[in-house]
């Protein structure tokens, strides 16, 4: 886990057009999750301790024990028949890399991505620190190749580098993604020290449906949960979260004290650090127990299985937004419809929020919960000192059994927008007129006098003539700029100036070609502001 102050929870929601969170809580028919062996966890940790002794006494990003520690890694993933990417992290120490892997079968536009960072402080091994989650993963990994159940999802594990000086590693892989590729991932899982020495039970709580998985399993073993606040926006979920992308995880505690109302409800000693080894040399396989190692691995392992092995049975609904984008000046308000859908089972309460918003921009909902099938009206209010720019918007609906998405792109800025559209390739004959139809549409301040430039190309004869009508009656006459005159054959690119000219509606483009010898066509001609 990240040392220092948190990073905060501020979402940027991704640019696609809808984005889907698995349905964590609904039934689902998939076989039972396996047990997640204890035995090959500590192995992996016993592997990654050898690992440190040999570097130094630490894997740290940008040391020799980093890359020792993905090539162990990578070569038990490979062996399982995944496929397995090492990405070059170039903002990360030492420009490392991270590890991506993919099981090869389910829904490859429904992604359950798994991670957790590979690398160490300088100051030790770093076994719980995040040895404890790198291990537990690639033990689950292991599991699904060994099980190969029939898959509804896609699963792709991340073990990230350089997370300690600033999550660089997840940073840049969520960075690196195009936005189809963003929309593709319905939920990341993070898991960053599950194995703490004084440990608690904390779950990520930034998604309630995702939260409500492993408290279904935790719940089966008569354990209770907590929220996780000492893991917000200091993690690797927080690269994920910051794009729109759905996370949830666990964590067992780090350097914040355990009170006495933990200590009844999980053991262990009030008063002391949950790792009392946080971020030193004791961080070692002596600092790690069995028994939260243990219960977070199957942890795990339930989850894959409850998201991704099997077909989804339970009630669903979807979220569309009308529209999907605006642009407003800074000071103004977006007004956005929120249609919700059942898709599936009955109809189930949703709570509406939204993400992303730019600085000084707020969002509220009219209503702010609807049953599947309602609509609501979102209104996005900037205030005259949002900056000017881009922001996609993620809207959530919290459902009772599952979680969906959908993305509003809004732009603060000059709004004044003048916008046309014009006939494509008309032929054009001897001693012949041809009138090329242009809609013209203007909004915001373009409603006033603007200037306009018109250019286009032509194969020309010596006596074609161009005129540009506007919608009021004006004529603009058009003349060929370059360097051969029109008698002789060519391309031609023609423009001409039109000042101070507001009208909106249909403009008209003549050509008139009076030479007996030609013939040609009007290609696409463009108007800009």
């Amino acid at each position: 886990m990240k040392w220092g102050k948190r990073l905060g929870a501020a979402v940027v929601g991704m640019a696609a057009v809808l984005g889907v969170v698995t349905a964590p809580a609904q039934a689902v028919t998939a076989a039972a999750a396996p047990d997640i062996s204890l035995a090959n966890v500590k192995a992996h940790l016993s592997a990654l301790q050898t690992i440190a002794n040999q570097n130094g006494g630490n894997r740290a990003s940008g040391r020799p024990g980093y890359p020792a520690s993905v090539s162990y890694v990578a070569q038990k993933l490979r062996d399982a028949g995944y496929n397995v990417t090492l990405q070059s992290c170039t903002s990360c120490a030492g420009s490392n890399q991270n590890i991506i892997a993919e099981w090869p079968q389910g829904d490859a536009n429904q992604v359950i991505m798994l991670g957790a960072h590979l690398d160490s402080v300088s100051a030790g091994p770093g076994i719980n620190d995040n040895g404890s989650g790198s291990a537990s993963i690639l033990e689950v990994a292991l599991t699904l190749a060994r099980e190969n159940p029939t898959m509804a999802k896609r699963v792709r594990f991340g073990w990230w580098a350089d997370e300690e000086s600033g999550l660089r590693g997840s940073k840049f892989y969520v960075n690196s993604l195009p936005q189809t590729e963003r929309t593709k991932i319905k939920t990341y899982l993070n898991f960053d020290m599950i194995g703490s020495d004084n440990w608690g039970y904390f779950v990520y709580d930034d998604i309630a449906s995702v939260k409500a998985v492993f408290d279904e399993y935790f719940r089966t073993i008569g354990i209770q949960t907590e929220g996780d606040t000492e893991g917000d926006g200091r993690s690797d979920h927080a690269s994920f979260k910051s794009a729109g992308i759905p996370v949830g995880g666990l964590a067992t505690g780090a350097g914040y004290t355990k009170s006495a109302a933990q200590q009844q409800k999980w053991g262990g000693t009030a008063g002391r650090a949950f790792d009392s080894c946080y971020h030193r040399a004791c961080d070692t396989l002596s600092n790690i127990p069995d028994t939260p190692l243990e219960k977070n691995g199957d942890a795990i392992g339930y989850a894959v299985w409850k998201l991704a092995v099997g077909t989804s049975t339970g009630p669903d609904f979807s979220i569309g937004l009308s529209p999907a984008s605006g642009t407003v000046q800074a000071g103004q308000s977006a007004t956005v419809t929120v249609n919700t859908t059942t898709t599936s089972g009955a109809a189930q309460a949703v709570s509406l929020s939204a993400s992303g918003l730019p600085a000084g921009a707020t969002a509220t909902f009219n209503p702010a919960s609807v049953q599947s099938g309602g609509s609501s009206t979102l209104t996005i209010a900037t205030s005259a000192s949002t900056p000017n720019g881009t922001s996609t918007i993620t809207v959530t609906g919290d459902g009772t059994s599952v979680d969906r998405t959908a993305q509003y792109t809004l732009t603060v800025g000059d709004v004044s927008v003048r916008t046309f559209t014009n006939g494509t390739d008309f032929a054009l004959n001897d001693y012949a007129t041809v009138n090329s139809p242009i809609t013209s549409s203007a909004t915001g301040t373009a409603t006033s006098p603007v200037k306009v430039s018109i250019t286009g190309t032509h194969t020309c004869s010596e006596d074609l003539r161009i005129s540009l009508k506007a919608p009021d009656g004006s004529t603009y006459s058009v003349k060929a700029t370059g360097s051969l005159p029109c008698t002789d054959l060519g391309t031609r690119t023609y423009s001409v100036p039109v000042t101070n000219e507001a009208a909106s509606g249909t403009w008209t483009l003549v050509l008139y070609d009076a030479y007996a010898q030609d013939t040609g066509t009007l290609d696409s001609w463009t108007i800009t502001v």
